[in-house]
């Protein structure tokens, strides 16, 4: 019978992919200062409502890496927890997107762009090259996935 090791088998290094959920809560409003309010208007709809509309957003943080043959872990979800808190929780939940947080003070927050601004602040808080993606869902029905690409 063949000895399987530390690793499993053939001895090669496993990699895992390991995601966590969050929600929160936040208000915000499509609108292009590069357009006029009519192309606003016309491009966002009703999401350019002049007092902005609101949204449960839901956030999957996934990092990727090498099972630590120790912990059998690739990392510890507590710590992933914590950067979340950080990264996510602290600097978007209750807010109002554009006038709360700086980033999009000259950025249209979409779901996009709030994709973009969760990996880069995900990204200072996680161990090099771990962080594999982030999921950000608007509805239900509206996902978007960004990769740091």
């Amino acid at each position: 019978m063949e000895e399987r090791g530390k690793f499993g088998t053939g001895g090669a290094e496993r990699i895992c992919y390991i995601s966590r959920v969050q929600s929160f809560s936040a208000c915000h409003r499509l609108h292009s200062k590069s357009l006029s309010d009519e192309e606003n208007r016309r491009v966002f709809g009703k999401c350019n409502n002049p007092n902005g509309h609101g949204h449960n957003y839901k956030v999957e943080v996934t990092v990727r890496g090498k099972i630590d043959p120790t912990t059998g872990m690739v990392m510890n979800l507590t710590d992933l927890k914590q950067c979340i808190e950080e990264g996510i929780m602290k600097p978007l939940d209750h807010k109002n997107l554009d006038l709360d947080v700086p980033y999009f003070a000259n950025t249209v927050s979409t779901t996009e762009n709030l994709a973009v601004y969760i990996w880069d602040n995900m990204n200072k808080l996680l161990p090099p090259n771990t962080l594999y993606e982030i999921k950000v869902h608007e509805t239900d029905k509206n996902v978007v996935v960004y990769r740091g690409e």
